[in-house]
């Protein structure tokens, strides 16, 4: 094959998007099942919260009453699954958890709003 076709060609499949890097699947933030908050009830100490749920992502200094349990699976460049749960304290006890998953007769659990939709690229803005 001559330069030019050689060129030629790889120029060809450089303009096309045939090659395309690879995205990995990325999987952050604690992931929390309905099992595990069939666990949590009302009135539980933040010890015992965080042996049935985990570590919180995020704890606000501001905030000490409030942990947030943020869960992304990004896969391949796409959020394809999101959850936030957060609980909430009052007097070191646990007063209520709020968020996308909640198992069934958790006392003191309550949602403010649905699971967000499967496959939105764009995290739910809080209003």
């Amino acid at each position: 094959m001559s330069p030019r076709a050689i060129l030629l060609v790889a120029s060809l499949v450089a303009g096309c998007n045939l090659i395309s890097p690879y995205k990995m699947d990325i999987q952050q933030g604690n992931v929390i099942t309905q099992e595990m908050l069939a666990r949590v009830e009302r009135g539980m100490t933040r010890t015992q919260v965080r042996f049935a749920l985990g570590t919180p992502l995020v704890v606000d200094p501001f905030r000490g009453d409030r942990w947030d349990y943020v869960y992304i699976y990004m896969k391949q460049g796409v959020v394809t699954e999101q959850r936030r749960i957060v609980a909430v304290f009052k007097d070191d006890k646990l007063a209520y958890i709020e968020g996308d998953v909640v198992a069934a007769g958790v006392g003191g659990a309550r949602t403010d709003k649905p699971a967000p939709q499967t496959g939105s690229a764009q995290p739910e803005q809080k209003k």
